[in-house]
């Protein structure tokens, strides 16, 4: 049931889904970040950085790959290349 509700979220012209993959992400590596720091723990305040960029970039690669394509293929049919 979930899967079909994302699946047409995603589909649809009004959301979309799969980019908050690496906003979850990212936000769990700033909940590590913080916990790391606040307990002088090095190594998770490390693990929880690394995280939350890896969630930063994968956002921007994924809603690229996503939704940029699709609309920038999109503008380039109306214009007729």
């Amino acid at each position: 049931m979930i899967r079909s509700v994302l699946a047409t979220i995603h589909d649809g012209e009004e959301g979309h889904v799969a980019p908050h993959i690496g906003t979850v992400s990212a936000g769990i590596g700033a909940i590590l970040l913080a916990i790391g720091s606040a307990n002088d723990n090095g190594t998770l305040a490390i693990v929880g950085g690394i995280v939350l960029a890896l969630g930063i970039v994968a956002y921007g690669v994924i809603h690229h790959g996503t939704i940029d394509k699709d609309f920038y293929g999109r503008i380039d049919k109306l214009n007729g290349k």
